[in-house]
């Protein structure tokens, strides 16, 4: 037959309690309940299991051999509901993110200031994740968040990932901050990308989702760029660029305002990036992680205004190795 634990149990209680209905108490059974698994135990066993008298109920010996197994059970049950809770109250508390330089610069700092204030004995790590990598790194349970870009088309997790849009980052040009473009002209000027066809160009690695949107852009504008540098860093783009050898198209988000460049911004419909949080689909284990998703979507909305509002005429930085600032 096959062995009920639950049956062991059972008899373990009623042998420490002395009746059906206080051993129907310790489960959330009602007496009548607590009979008939008594009857169908019985039954199972074919042998008496439980004597039932006027002052309660105490065990044949058949009952209590089986009751010391029940014993085994009900200690080993009282561990699991303990561990349990304590790794549910462990996992509420942990929230190990992964994002990218630039998002770990601008966009995640003032959301984990924001959640330390709410939750001083949250249990936070950050590791770097190219964006590539993150889904993967969630899916293996290694992380619970990760921050992760999509350069010019939207993110297709797989169904057991869910992508939380947080910010449209769009490329700029970065130029040198003595380039005709950049002194010729008003600061608010947008560029078309066809002006700086001729240019030598520092350019994200071939085979970077990156450089084939680069590429496109380049392409819709007609002409092939001249791709004089290849870096995996916007940072080493922009430093390359302010020894005036080059221009490059950097996400805004990551501009560093680098010593002698400054930038502009391109015509509509300009090249983008979409950055994500990506979780589990079913996160309920990491409840900081939709705090922290949300507190994500707060800065990414004063990212946005700020780039969306001009700087006043009197305020507005000149094109300065110091500043870059359009």
């Amino acid at each position: 037959m096959v062995v009920d634990p639950g049956q062991l149990r059972l008899l373990a209680l009623i042998e420490r309690h002395g009746s059906l209905t206080a051993a129907a108490r310790a489960l959330h059974l009602t007496p009548a309940a607590v009979t008939q698994q008594v009857v169908k135990a019985e039954r199972d066993w074919q042998v008496p299991l439980v004597v039932r008298g006027p002052r309660g109920a105490t065990l044949t010996a058949a009952g209590a051999l089986l009751a010391s197994h029940g014993r085994t059970v009900e200690e080993a049950s009282d561990r699991a509901e303990a561990e349990l809770a304590a790794l549910l109250g462990h996992l509420s508390l942990r929230l190990r993110i992964g994002t990218f330089q630039a998002a770990a610069l601008h966009l995640l700092p003032p959301a984990l200031t924001a959640l330390r204030h709410r939750h001083p004995d949250a249990d936070v790590s950050v590791v770097d994740v190219v964006s590539g990598r993150g889904a993967d790194e969630i899916g293996a349970g290694r992380l619970d968040v990760a921050i992760v870009a999509s350069w010019g088309t939207p993110l297709a997790p797989p169904p057991h990932i869910r992508a939380h849009p947080l910010l449209l980052d769009p490329m700029v040009v970065v130029l040198p901050d003595d380039h005709p473009l950049a002194t010729g002209q008003p600061a608010d000027t947008e560029l078309r990308l066809e002006q700086l066809a001729d240019e030598s160009w520092v350019s994200i690695l071939a085979g970077h989702a990156a450089r084939e949107q680069f590429h496109d852009a380049a392409r819709e504008a007609g002409f092939t760029p001249t791709v004089r540098f290849e870096t995996e860093s916007y940072d080493v783009a922009q430093a390359l660029v302010g020894t005036g050898i080059a221009v490059a198209l950097v996400s805004r988000l990551a501009l560093t305002h680098a010593p002698g460049t400054t930038h502009r911004e391109l015509a509509r419909p300009r090249p983008h990036r979409q950055l994500y949080a990506v979780t589990r689909a079913d996160a309920s284990l990491t409840p900081l992680a939709d705090l922290l998703i949300g507190l994500l979507r707060d800065v990414a909305r004063d990212i946005t205004t700020a780039w969306e509002t001009p700087a006043p005429e009197s305020r507005r930085p000149s094109s300065s190795p110091h500043t870059g600032q359009a």
